[in-house]
C-alpha cells in the first residue's frame, strides 16, 4: 500500500469539475462513488455562491429582498420544468430525495384512500419508498404488493401489470432504473398499464436524471440533485395535474416541505441540471465505455466475482459486481487506503453496510459487493488503475480472511 501521512486531506476539484482529494505523501484519490452523492459541478459551485448574495432572504418575504430569492427559487423550479418536461407549479422542492420520495407515497396515498389503500412496488425499490409503503398502507388498511425481478434486476412486467390493475390500488411506484446495477426499467409499459387502471405511477429517477432520457411516463416523479452534480439538500418532486394528494404534515405555508428550501441550493440544483442535461450524451458515451471495461475485466481478471445488472440496457455511469469470500467493508477500506473511493452495500442504505435488498431480490451474490457510480469526467487511466490493484487487493481480503489458493 501506498504510505499514509498525518496531514489533513486536501480536497481539489479538477477542471473536469472531478473532486480528487490528495495529502502529502499519499497518492492521488480518485472518487469512484458517485451515486446521490457526486461532486458539485464548477458552474453550480458558482451559482451557489453567487446567491448567497442574491438569494439569503425568506422568499416568502414582501420585502425587495424577499421578493429577489422568490425569483431566484421560482427561477430554480422552471429550469428544473423545462428539463423533465412539466410546468413550473408542478414542481416542488424537497430538502432531500428521501423527503420527496416519503411525501410522494404518503400524501398520494392519503390523497386516493377512497380509491382503495394498496400500494404496488418492485422488490428493489429504495428503501424509502418501501418503508413510505409500509407507512402508508399500516394507516389505510390496504397492503404492500410486492412485485419480483428478475436476475438483471427488471421488474417482472406482467406481474406488476396486472398488480397495478387490481382494484384496490392507491398508488405504483416504479424507479426509472436502479441506482445499485445500474438497470433500466420498463416505466413506458407499466404507465401505459397504470393509466388504463387510472392509479398514478410514481417514477424514482433519483439515479437517472441529469444522466439519461427519463421521458414522460410517469405521474409523479421524484429527483435527487446530488446525483447530478448539484448540492445536497435538495430534492425534486414533480405531480402532473390531475393526481390527487393531500397533506400529511401539519399547516404550513409550504403544505408539502414546510419551511422550504435554501435558495442558493435550489438555484445551484437547477444550473447544475441544465449543465448535466446538455452534456449528457457525451458525458454517457464517455462513462459507458468506462463501465463496460470494468465490466468485461473484472469478470476475466477476478476470480469467484459475478458483474451484476444488464449489459446493455443500463445506466451510463453504474456497475456493480460481488466476490465470493470476500467481506465487502474490508474491501472498501483496502480500496479507500490506495486512494480509490468506492461502495459497498444497499445504495439507499450503505452506511449501514447491511447485505443489499436489491441483490437479495435479484437473487445474485450479495456478499463482497462493491458498487462504481462514476462521476462526470472520470479519467481512463483512474479506472485502468482500479482494474489493475483489484484483482491483487481481492486476494489479500481473502487471504486476510483465511481464505486461500483461488
Amino acid at each position: 500500500m501506498s504510505p499514509r501521512d498525518d496531514a489533513p486531506a486536501v480536497p481539489a476539484v479538477d477542471d473536469r469539475g472531478v473532486t480528487h482529494t490528495t495529502a502529502p505523501g499519499a497518492v492521488r484519490r480518485v472518487v469512484l462513488d458517485a451515486g446521490g452523492r457526486a461532486p458539485l459541478l464548477p458552474q453550480a459551485r458558482a451559482a451557489f455562491v453567487e446567491a448567497l448574495d442574491q438569494g439569503w432572504a425568506d422568499p416568502r418575504r414582501l420585502h425587495a429582498e424577499g421578493r429577489r430569492a422568490r425569483l431566484l427559487l421560482d427561477g430554480a423550479r422552471e429550469a428544473i420544468a423545462a428539463v423533465v418536461g412539466a410546468r413550473t407549479e408542478d414542481v416542488d422542492l424537497a430538502p432531500s430525495h428521501t423527503a420527496a420520495l416519503h411525501t410522494a407515497v404518503l400524501t398520494v396515498a392519503r390523497g386516493r384512500r377512497r380509491a382503495g389503500g394498496d400500494v404496488v412496488v418492485p422488490t428493489v425499490e429504495r428503501a424509502a419508498v418501501l418503508h413510505a409503503a409500509d407507512t402508508a398502507v399500516a394507516s389505510s388498511g390496504g397492503r404492500r404488493v410486492d412485485v419480483p425481478v428478475d436476475g438483471l434486476g427488471r421488474v417482472d412486467v406482467a406481474r406488476m401489470v396486472d398488480a397495478v390493475g387490481q382494484p384496490g390500488v392507491a398508488l405504483a411506484a416504479l424507479q426509472h432504473a436502479n441506482g445499485e446495477v445500474g438497470t433500466r426499467q420498463p416505466v413506458a409499459e407499466v404507465h401505459a398499464a397504470a393509466r388504463r387502471a387510472g392509479v398514478p405511477l410514481l417514477v424514482d429517477a433519483g439515479a437517472s436524471l441529469g444522466h439519461a432520457e427519463v421521458g414522460d411516463a410517469w405521474d409523479v416523479l421524484a429527483a435527487d440533485a446530488g446525483d447530478w452534480g448539484g448540492p445536497a439538500g435538495i430534492g425534486v418532486l414533480v405531480t402532473r395535474r390531475g393526481v390527487r394528494r393531500s397533506p400529511v404534515a401539519p399547516e404550513d405555508e409550504d403544505r408539502w416541505f414546510p419551511g422550504g428550501v435554501s435558495v442558493p441550493a435550489a438555484l445551484a440544483a437547477a444550473v447544475a441540471l441544465q449543465v448535466a442535461d446538455a452534456d449528457r450524451e457525451a458525458a454517457d458515451a464517455a462513462r459507458r465505455a468506462l463501465v463496460d471495461l470494468v465490466r468485461a475485466r473484472v469478470a476475466a481478471e477476478v476470480p469467484d466475482t459475478e458483474v451484476v445488472g444488464d449489459p446493455d440496457d443500463r445506466l451510463p455511469h453504474v456497475v456493480t459486481f460481488s466476490s465470493l469470500y470476500v467481506d465487502g467493508e474490508a474491501l472498501v477500506t483496502a480500496l479507500d487506503a490506495l486512494g480509490f473511493a468506492v461502495a459497498s452495500g444497499s445504495a439507499c442504505t450503505s452506511s449501514s453496510l447491511e447485505p443489499s435488498h436489491v441483490l437479495a431480490a435479484m437473487g445474485v451474490l450479495t456478499h463482497g459487493n462493491v458498487r462504481l457510480a462514476l462521476p462526470r469526467g472520470t479519467r481512463g487511466e483512474d479506472v485502468d488503475r482500479f482494474l489493475e490493484v483489484l484483482p491483487e487487493f481481492v486476494a489479500r481480503v481473502r487471504t486476510a480472511g483465511g481464505v486461500d489458493g483461488l
